[in-house]
C-alpha cells in the first residue's frame, strides 16, 4: 500500500465509458479504474457519478482508501465539457481531491497522443471531434454533439443505418442483410424502433456501428456506403489540420482502427500512432505541465 508522497489521478469520461489512472510522482502506474458513461449530455451530475466510480475502483486497485483522495491531484478530461453551463456546475460540485482540472476530452486525446507537443487527433468513437495544438493555441473542429455534428462516429454511422432500415421497410430503399439484421433487433418491428429512438442515446446508436463494420467488411453494400460516408467525415477533419500545417497526426477513439482501412491511402501513411491515450493527457493536465486557460480555442 501506498502510504506517502502527492499522487495524480488522469480520468477520460466519453460517451461509452469512463477510466481512471492513479499515478505516483514518478510516474509508475498505482491503479486504473472503469466505469459507464460519462458525458454532460446525460447530466452533469449523472456525469460526475460515473467519474466517482473510475476514480473509486482505481484507488481501490492501488490498495488505497478514500482518506488518499486528499493526496490526489486530479486531471479530469470529460465529453461534453463545452456544454454552456457544463464546466461552471462541475466546478461547484465538492469533491474530495487535493485539486481538480477539467479540459475536454479532445484536448485531452490530443495532448496524450502527442504529449502535449503540436499535433492533431480526430476521435473516432461514439462521438467525433478533430482536435489540434500549434504553439499553445487549440484548434478544434467538429465535435458539436449528437445528432447535429459527429460525423463519422459510432453514433452517426449507427444512426445512418437504422434510417436505412426503415426506408428498407416502406420499399423507399433496397435492403441487405446488414438492414435485415438491423430490423432483427427490433422483432422486425418498425414502430418498435421508432419507440427505441425516442429514447436512445449517442451510446444506444454507436451499438450498430459494429455490425456496420463486420458487414462491410463482407461487402454488404449499404454497409459499405455507410462506412464509406463515415471514412470521408474523418478523413475531411485530417484534411483541415493539413491544411492548417498539422503534420504530426493521429486517429484515436474506439472505431479508429475499423476506419483507417477505408482512408485514402495518403492519409492512411500520414497518420502516426499516438504516444499516449486521453488517460496520459489528463495526467499532464494534473501534473500541471499544460495549463489550460492559456490554450486559446479557435474553430
Amino acid at each position: 500500500m501506498v502510504t506517502r508522497g502527492t499522487l495524480y489521478l488522469g480520468v477520460d469520461g466519453g460517451g461509452s465509458r469512463c477510466r481512471a489512472r492513479l499515478e505516483d510522482e514518478r510516474g509508475a502506474v498505482l491503479g486504473e479504474g472503469l466505469s459507464g458513461p460519462a458525458t454532460t449530455r446525460l447530466g452533469v451530475d449523472k456525469a460526475w457519478r460515473s467519474i466517482m466510480r473510475a476514480c473509486t475502483a482505481a484507488a481501490e486497485h492501488a490498495a488505497l482508501e478514500r482518506a488518499d483522495f486528499a493526496r490526489m491531484h486530479a486531471g479530469i478530461a470529460l465529453a461534453g465539457l463545452g456544454r454552456r453551463g457544463a464546466e461552471a456546475a462541475l466546478n461547484e460540485i465538492a469533491h474530495p481531491f487535493a485539486s481538480v482540472r477539467f479540459i475536454s476530452d479532445g484536448l485531452a486525446a490530443c495532448l496524450g497522443a502527442h504529449s502535449g507537443a503540436n499535433g492533431a487527433i480526430v476521435v473516432a468513437g461514439t462521438g467525433s471531434i478533430g482536435v489540434g495544438l500549434i504553439n499553445g493555441r487549440e484548434l478544434r473542429f467538429g465535435g458539436y454533439g449528437f445528432p447535429i455534428s459527429d460525423e463519422g462516429s459510432g453514433a452517426d454511422i449507427g444512426l445512418q443505418v437504422i434510417r436505412r432500415a426503415l426506408r428498407a421497410v416502406d420499399g423507399r430503399g433496397e435492403t441487405s442483410p446488414l438492414l435485415q439484421e438491423v430490423l432483427g433487433a427490433f422483432d422486425d418491428d418498425a414502430y418498435q424502433a421508432v419507440a427505441w429512438s425516442e429514447q436512445a442515446t449517442a451510446t444506444d446508436y454507436a451499438a450498430f456501428a459494429p455490425m456496420v463494420l463486420r458487414h462491410a467488411m463482407q461487402g454488404d453494400p449499404i454497409g459499405r456506403r455507410i462506412v464509406e460516408r463515415a471514412a470521408d467525415a474523418i478523413g475531411d477533419l485530417l484534411d483541415l489540420f493539413l491544411r492548417q500545417g498539422i503534420d504530426q497526426l493521429s486517429l484515436v477513439g474506439g472505431l479508429s482502427d475499423a476506419i483507417v482501412p477505408w482512408l485514402t491511402p495518403d492519409l492512411r501513411a500520414r497518420l502516426k500512432p499516438p504516444k499516449g491515450d486521453a488517460v496520459a493527457g489528463a495526467l499532464l493536465v494534473a501534473r500541471r505541465r499544460f495549463d489550460v486557460a492559456e490554450a486559446p480555442v479557435e474553430r
